[in-house]
């Protein structure tokens, strides 16, 4: 396959993702529930990772064995009670951002609800100003915010080396439903939600070339979701030459 990338129309990307997500763990009942109550309580609730990727958030906390995780965007907890579920094994201290008062309060409700408070802090604010009085490194950074906010997170936490020597940066939805690579991409979007995200999609194609270019980082983007960008620290050039 030449391609990185299957070309599905809408409904059958719906059956592809559904067909991923029998084939996968899943996500546990109290995930599901707070998924449901954040569908039908919040009108912006497509903001929210899906259940396929709330599986993955716990696959990768699993299979990284992470002790310390930041997020950077809580919404309504969902998102946290994944890292804390795929973190059981290592009692991972977890961290979560969050700016919005209507999410700040459905995110506690999830931390209390589910009795995750325990490991779970949650930092009311701008996310800017959180991550410059955070100390310590992390095994998963999370960005999951404000699009236009995504550069000086990130230039923030590698300029504090916030995040572990193997640590990985996750950036969500660095596609913004298409926009980032050309707003003819995706004919299928919503005119009311439209300008939002061909917005975003501006912001996003400054923060992609930002990390493109960042010498000390090496970074993959993926089609994944909305599109994923993994980044990591650069491979010490001296032990190993990636483009010999």
């Amino acid at each position: 396959m030449l391609s990185s990338i299957i070309p599905f129309s809408p409904d059958a990307a719906e059956e592809v993702g559904n067909y991923c997500a029998e084939h996968s763990n899943g996500i546990p009942r109290s995930m599901q529930e707070v998924w449901n109550w954040t569908s039908k309580t919040f009108k912006d609730a497509d903001k929210m990772s899906s259940p396929l990727q709330g599986s993955w958030m716990i696959f990768m906390a699993e299979d990284r064995r992470a002790k310390r995780i930041l997020e950077i965007g809580a919404f309504s907890g969902y998102s946290a009670l994944a890292w804390y579920i795929g973190t059981k094994a290592t009692k991972a201290e977890i961290i979560t951002l969050e700016l919005s008062k209507e999410m700040i309060a459905a995110t506690r409700k999830t931390l209390n609800k589910f009795n995750l408070n325990d490991r779970v802090t949650l930092i009311e604010g701008p996310a800017q100003d959180s991550i410059e009085r955070l100390a310590g490194t992390f095994d998963i950074i999370f960005v999951d915010a404000n699009k236009d906010g995504y550069e000086g997170y990130v230039k923030a936490i590698l300029d504090k080396k916030l995040l572990s020597p193997d640590g990985i940066i996750l950036c969500d939805n660095v596609f913004a439903r298409g926009m980032t690579i050309n707003p003819a991409t995706n004919p299928y979007l919503a005119d009311s939600v439209k300008q939002y995200w061909i917005e975003c999609g501006t912001a996003l194609r400054d923060f992609n070339r930002f990390v493109a270019h960042d010498s000390r980082v090496d970074v993959t983007m993926l089609p994944l979701f909305d599109g994923v960008s993994m980044i990591k620290w650069k491979v010490d050039t001296g032990k190993l030459n990636r483009h010999q």
